[in-house]
């Protein structure tokens, strides 16, 4: 039995890694690419190494998964293919002892992968960010991420509900006091337009359909002497170099390892007192979407083990040109459901932290089913 084990598991990790190898560096030729225009701008070589190796733990949360389902789909469609399947029944072992030195790797993988999800990819994440800035590279545009209260830019603290390329709509703009960092103007408008001139190092916000509500210094904390005014267009300019100059760079929701994101499900007020009620439920969704978007991402090596050694038992074919075609498909509808729950997240009355749990409920109890009945 252990000389089986090791067979079938050496077969799948020689699959497994060229698999990972292939499927990583595709995936990460986007930033391949961008280290390449770094070089052209002639940043040095250490830096643009670092830029590749920061992106890495992001590539594999996703590539790890595939590669497993892949190697799975491949190694049982060739052992049932060969018949080496019938032969090892014939000698009295169930499905489950053949299969399970791949179930037991794709349990380690798991908890891989949940590591590498909650603490080590948000890391390298930030780190990448911290370097761009360090290199004057990041567009400050991607800078403005909506769903959150942005504080990058010095004097402002800005919230947009939603952006598309540089056009954005429902913006809320706190202009700060330098001096004592209260709120001395709010400005909210429907929509905007933001234009970065890199030349003179601004970022200019064009706002429309604007409303905005200036603080009596005097009184800073007596609503009832807070100026209203109201203007079709209002340009809001950032300046980014000020930005570059900071040593602090404020973490997005994709840079928080589990500790912070569990943090800010728990005292979402206290991380951002400032926050209408409103707008605080729709925070708190989205912190809930990317929490839950991990957990399952972590958990999908096992969910796919489950479903590929039925298929590919089923399949009875050895090629790896089909076995890419069905991984591919698989991972299309699973993540079907990761896109519906972004889409999602600005509406919480429909949970859509739970939709990325569907597939991998259905497909881990599916898997379930079809192991039985296969064995």
């Amino acid at each position: 039995m252990q000389k089986l084990d090791k067979y079938l598991l050496k077969d799948f990790l020689t699959t497994f890694t060229m698999a990972m190898l292939l499927i990583t560096f595709a995936f990460m030729i986007g930033g391949v690419y961008k280290a390449i225009d770094f070089m052209a701008k002639g940043l040095p070589a250490g830096i643009i190494g670092r830029f590749i190796l920061f992106n890495l733990p992001y590539s594999l949360a996703y590539t790890i998964p595939i590669s497993i389902l892949f190697s799975t789909l491949l190694l049982f469609g060739r052992i049932s293919a060969d018949s080496e399947l019938n032969a090892m029944r014939s000698s009295g072992l169930s499905l489950w002892q053949i299969a399970s030195p791949v179930i037991l790797f794709s349990l380690f993988m798991t908890g891989l992968c949940f590591y590498n999800n909650f603490f080590i990819y948000p890391a390298t994440t930030y780190e990448n960010r911290k370097l761009l800035k360090g290199m004057g590279v990041e567009d400050p545009i991607k800078l403005l991420e909506e769903g959150r209260f942005i504080r990058d830019f010095p004097g402002f603290m800005i919230y947009i509900e939603e952006k598309n390329k540089n056009r954005v709509r429902d913006l809320i703009i706190h202009e700060l006091d330098k001096e004592t960092g209260m709120i001395k103007r709010t400005v909210r408008a429907r929509s905007g337009i933001m234009t970065a001139d890199t030349k003179k190092g601004t970022l200019t916000v064009d706002l429309f359909n604007v409303r905005m509500e200036t603080v009596d210094p005097k009184a800073p904390n007596d609503p009832t002497k807070v100026q209203q005014g109201y203007a079709e267009n209002y340009p809001v300019t950032l300046d980014f170099n000020k930005l570059m100059g900071k040593k602090k760079v404020y973490k997005k929701r994709k840079n928080m390892d589990f500790n912070e994101l569990l943090f800010r499900l728990r005292h979402l007020k206290k991380v951002n007192p400032n926050m209408p009620e409103d707008l605080l439920v729709r925070e708190h969704t989205r912190d809930l979407v990317e929490f839950n978007q991990r957990i399952c991402l972590s958990l999908s090596p096992f969910m796919y083990v489950l479903i590929a050694i039925s298929l590919g038992i089923t399949s009875h074919r050895k090629e790896s040109l089909l076995g890419m075609i069905t991984s591919l498909a698989i991972m299309f509808i699973y993540y079907i459901f990761i896109i519906l729950s972004d889409a999602m997240d600005k509406y919480p009355q429909v949970h859509p932290w739970l939709i990325p749990w569907v597939p991998i409920v259905l497909g881990q109890i599916g898997g379930f089913l079809l192991l039985r009945r296969s064995n």
